[in-house]
């Protein structure tokens, strides 16, 4: 890689900031008791972004349940997305004057203690893509403090409370609703510490306040929206194996593109910081040719692999140099590649590295956008590709109409139609259509959808004429 080359991790550092954003009612306490305000912002990617729904993620159960050790697991996990986290807390209604001198009387347990019309709305706003003001609530003072908490839109929101799923209208904003199940015993034994400890109360005011209100709001309140449930997780933040299965089910619908609702033959890989950064810098148009070749090569090289792991395969055992036995899978050999001349040339390399000695044939159609009367002018294929799984190559799939006409010829020589991927970098929602369901057995692997095409039918945002980037003749 060049001196001048700009790495992938300073882009993804400046354009994306923290991956983390927090909302908490009160400062965090580390483990040596220090105090640490975690970041509450994630930065929206400067530039045009696509408008997706984020994943709403509803976490209830008792008080000191557990639920914001869940919450913090999920987010470990979910390190290389951006994830918001919404504390109901945040929602109290801030007490009179009168409240104030008789607080110890004051049920916080009760869901008219909340401002739920407010939480509806920064809900509503996030989910719609807006930034928001969030209330800062002090629980030495018992009121909203200033400044408020500014939050941006995220990936994943959580939203974190004893009474999340009291309200039908609350409820109905999230994808995956998880209740914290934790012994009552257990859920008494922490508060105490925690109120005895961080609030300084004697026990006996913690216990009073635990008969008085607590223990009978969590019965009238709380434990009846367990039935809304999703999933109920037993023993909270130690139940290690059910917060995998979590984060495995959110990483499922995060890269689970609309269309692919649609079309179970489209495949998007999962998308990273990694790939977002890679992608801004190739989508750049100021960009050098250098460097947009360097991260294309590697975009196209995650994308073949992927294509790769589509191919048919049978078991396989190999003794290791140790002399163990370990199975594992043979693919087929019975497979080519198929350039779209010319920007299908520029995945060449990516499939040769991954394919030693693989054969490559190519396809010129005269492209016109925006006319099905497009020519196929030349194609060298192999003389057995009817009997061979075919890798077809074209980083852009914009209108489509260039991809039924190679699709159709090699039909046409006799492959089958399910023993084609189509491997592309990005693609047209209007192509994606045109292609599955005229072939809706061929697979086809991309690495993002694009909003569109406009009016000149160029894919939208897009990254210019690729071939020309690619090869360097953009300014002939």
């Amino acid at each position: 890689m060049g001196s001048n080359s700009k790495p992938v991790e300073d882009i993804i550092a400046r354009s994306n900031g923290v991956h983390f954003s927090g909302l908490v009612s009160r400062d965090e306490v580390d483990k040596n008791g220090h105090k640490e305000e975690l970041p509450t912002t994630s930065p929206v990617e400067n530039g045009h972004k696509e408008l997706r729904e984020p994943f709403v993620i509803g976490v209830a159960g008792g008080a000191s349940s557990g639920k914001t050790t869940v919450c913090n697991m999920i987010i470990e996990q979910l390190r290389d997305q951006r994830v918001v986290l919404v504390n109901q807390e945040s929602f109290y209604y801030g007490l009179s004057d009168e409240e104030l001198t008789r607080v110890h009387e004051y049920n916080f347990d009760h869901p008219d203690a909340f401002d739920t019309e407010y939480l509806l709305s920064c809900m509503e706003n996030l989910k719609h893509g807006k930034s928001v003001d969030m209330p800062n609530y002090d629980f030495k003072t018992y009121k909203s403090v200033l400044p408020p908490r500014k939050v941006n839109p995220s990936d994943v929101i959580i939203l974190e409370g004893i009474l999340v799923f009291h309200d039908p209208r609350v409820r109905d904003l999230m994808g995956m609703k998880i209740f914290v199940d934790t012994d009552a015993d257990v859920r008494l034994a922490r508060r105490i510490k925690r109120d005895t400890v961080e609030k300084d109360r004697d026990i006996r005011t913690v216990l009073d306040q635990y008969s008085k209100f607590v223990k009978p709001s969590f019965e009238d309140f709380i434990l009846p929206t367990k039935k809304y449930a999703d999933i109920i997780i037993p023993r909270g933040g130690d139940n290690h194996v059910a917060i995998d299965l979590i984060v495995q089910h959110i990483r499922t619908k995060l890269g689970q593109h609309d269309l692919c609702k649609i079309y179970p033959n489209l495949y998007v890989i999962q998308s990273t910081f990694q790939i977002r950064g890679m992608h801004t810098i190739i989508r750049d148009q100021e960009t050098t040719t250098h460097d947009f070749i360097f991260y294309a090569d590697r975009l196209i090289r995650l994308v073949v692999e992927h294509g790769l792991g589509h191919l048919p395969f049978k078991e396989k055992q190999v003794i290791t140099p140790t002399g163990a036995v370990y199975t594992g899978v043979d693919f087929s050999k019975r497979l080519c590649g198929i350039s779209v001349i010319r920007s299908g040339e520029s995945m060449e390399n990516a499939l040769r590295a991954c394919c030693k000695g693989i054969k490559i044939g190519k396809i010129l159609i005269h492209r016109s956008e925006g006319d099905n009367g497009q020519q196929l002018i030349y194609h060298n294929l192999p003389k057995d590709i009817s009997n061979r799984h075919v890798l077809l190559l074209d980083p852009i799939l914009g209108t489509g109409n260039s991809a039924v006409q190679a699709i159709n010829l090699l039909l046409k020589k006799g492959v089958q139609e399910s023993n084609i991927i189509f491997l592309n970098l990005i693609s047209a929602p209007q192509g994606v259509h045109v292609v599955c369901k005229k072939f809706p057995r061929i697979k086809i692997v991309t690495s993002e959808i694009e909003l569109g095409l406009n009016e000149e039918y160029r894919v939208i945002p897009g990254m210019g004429e690729f071939g020309d980037r690619y090869f360097g003749t953009d300014d002939c």
